[in-house]
């Protein structure tokens, strides 16, 4: 391995020079041992003194992100350790440990691998990960809102593939969200790994469950509705509402559901119905409105069955020939080249049956979509986790079977702050 005396970024033997400062490159075993004045871990060697931390990667709410060397197999790892108040949490560690273990039972190119969960030498815990250069999702979308189409394909058809994968193993990711897709830049377009396997749901027979009944997992704006009522009966159909939400965000840039609260949120989801998003971005075509009201349905046992006909049916609705499998290999700009020649034959076979049907054919430029569409970019409304909640209103009708009376939701919804 080779190290950038400056940024004290690794890099593999065939390296000599820094993409990010230019600095030459030496061989770590030449280069001086980094030191940080803000993290005394900077330097030093944890796990049995395994892994030499190199430098700090990023801050989050469960840890803090090391890039380091392995030392027994010289390679570049990312250690993320865990902060003081979640090692005291008991079930916080066995969800960690849990990561580990579903790592080790599902290796797959496109979810993160996890070497180990070992104790550190001061008092902690770290989960040892494959080292990834990119960028989450969230980060992309911050900066352009929507994500181009071919890129959008590729990388839920990538994504798809890898949470099959999971559900085969009848694993439930329940956590999905732009945070948890992480971005490799290639030359081809992205290669994406699908993180943080740590809030699993595993139906398998005999496994001990994490989470109390009636506690709430997951981000609120992807939350599936079955899982914004803590039901038991919950499966894989979760995660294929949550990659559904996560596609409206990325061709319409915002989420199908909002509030400024987190129950206000979930009361959205369970009685509220999306806009179409091309009425809510000009750059979303109207063939995606009817996918999205199949994936992001109430009802599981009416929604889209699985990510592999969901990531099928995006590609279909662009224009594209063949199947998810196909395009996740496809080059992003022959897979340009192919929606733009599909797509305008797409729009006039999605045109003409609304005409069959005698339904008005919707135009980006209704009058009516405007004020929405002049409040609706951004991506998610932030909340404040402490807002007095208002009294709910009224449930559909077929919720009501689920929840009894919205005292329940209330608590519902109560237990997921707490949760979190």
């Amino acid at each position: 391995m080779k190290a950038c005396p400056s940024c004290q970024r690794l890099f593999p033997e065939d390296g000599a020079y820094c993409p990010i400062d230019g600095e030459r490159l030496s061989s770590v075993t030449e280069a001086l041992v980094p030191t940080d004045p803000d993290d005394p871990r900077v330097g030093k060697a944890f796990c049995n003194g395994r892994y030499q931390i190199r430098r700090v990667v990023a801050d989050g709410g469960t840890g803090r992100v090391y890039q380091a060397l392995d030392l027994k197999d010289s390679r570049s790892v990312a250690l993320k350790i865990l902060h003081g108040d979640v090692i005291l949490d008991e079930i916080a560690l066995q969800r960690f440990r849990r990561e580990f273990e579903v790592s080790a039972a599902l290796p797959h190119e496109h979810i993160i691998e996890v070497f180990a969960f070992e104790k550190t030498e001061d008092k902690s815990f770290a989960l040892v990960m494959e080292y990834l250069e990119g960028e989450e999702l969230r980060a992309q979308l911050k900066r352009d809102k929507v994500i181009a189409p071919a890129r959008l394909v590729r990388m839920v058809s990538q994504i798809a593939i890898g949470l099959g994968a999971a559900h085969d193993h009848k694993v439930v990711h329940r956590d999905l969200k732009p945070d948890n897709i992480f971005l490799v830049g290639t030359r081809d377009g992205d290669r994406v790994k699908i993180l943080d396997f740590g809030s699993v749901r595993d139906n398998n027979e005999g496994v001990k469950k994490l989470t109390a009944i009636g506690t709430t997992i997951g981000s609120p704006f992807y939350m599936s509705p079955e899982q914004a009522q803590a039901l038991p009966t919950l499966d894989h159909r979760a995660d294929v509402w949550s990659l559904g939400a996560i596609i409206y965000e990325c061709a319409a840039g915002t989420v199908p559901f909002r509030g400024t609260t987190g129950p206000a949120i979930l009361l959205a989801i369970l009685t509220e119905e999306p806009l179409p998003p091309s009425v809510v971005h000009d750059a979303a075509p109207r063939t995606l409105d009817p996918l999205m009201l199949r994936v992001l349905t109430k009802d599981a046992d009416a929604r889209i069955p699985t990510t592999a006909e969901l990531a099928d049916a995006l590609g279909h609705a662009y224009g594209l020939e063949g199947t998810h499998r196909d395009w996740a290999l496809v080059p992003q700009d022959e897979l340009t080249e192919q929606i733009e020649r599909g797509l305008p034959r797409a729009l006039e076979r999605h045109d003409a049956e609304i005409a069959a049907r005698g339904e008005p054919i919707r135009k980006p430029s209704d009058p009516s979509d405007e004020l929405f569409r002049a409040g609706s970019h951004g991506g998610p409304v932030t909340f404040q986790e402490d807002t007095s909640m208002a009294a709910p209103r009224p449930m559909q009708r077929w919720i009501v079977p689920l929840i009894a009376g919205t005292a329940v939701l209330v608590g519902v919804v109560v237990a997921f702050l707490i949760a979190r």
